[in-house]
């Protein structure tokens, strides 16, 4: 049976928003995308949708190359699922893009994993949330929480996941496929 890569970015862009979290958690990186492809043209996330407003939020698909991300560090995880698992993860997320305008971003979730309660709102995900939840949809756990207390640092341990580069964004995008 064939295989297929689906890959974890966890990020880092500097941002006054991303410093703020960096305060509480002492995380390296603290976003979290998921990317269909290896030369990360299909990443999708829950951000902000303009980027210098952090407060306006919700489901994006995120442009690695913009200036957003030009000097932002990242780590990438792979993991290895069979085609038809990955077919159900892309449908899956596809829902969620010709839709975006139904899904918010779960300011009140993030709030509630530095109080170690979860707040789970209708079609509201804040980014590790997000991820965790595309697989737990379709019967694979990244990690052994509820997606709506996972953290970026969370899946960065996952045992379902695979280090594949550390480092900058801007050189995975320079050489994706030969850095992968």
């Amino acid at each position: 049976m064939k295989k297929k890569h689906i890959y974890i970015l966890l990020s880092d862009t500097g941002t006054w928003f991303t410093r703020m979290i960096k305060l509480y958690t002492k995380a390296e990186h603290n976003h979290a995308s998921i990317a269909f492809d290896d030369e990360f043209k299909e990443v999708y996330s829950f951000g902000r949708k303009r980027p210098g407003n952090p407060f306006v939020g919700g489901f994006v698909k995120e442009d690695l190359q913009s200036e957003f991300f030009s000097k932002a560090s990242c780590a990438v995880f792979s993991c290895k699922v069979s085609e038809r698992k990955y077919n159900q993860l892309r449908a899956y997320v596809r829902k969620f893009e010709q839709e975006p305008h139904r899904y918010k971003y779960n300011l009140l979730g993030v709030l509630g994993i530095m109080m170690k309660i979860r707040v789970k709102r209708e079609n509201a995900f804040f980014c590790s949330q997000f991820v965790a939840t595309v697989f737990e949809q379709n019967g694979h756990s990244l990690v052994p929480k509820c997606a709506s207390l996972t953290t970026p640092a969370d899946l960065e341990r996952s045992n379902a996941l695979q280090l594949m580069y550390r480092g900058e964004i801007q050189h995975i995008m320079q050489s994706s496929c030969q850095v992968l």
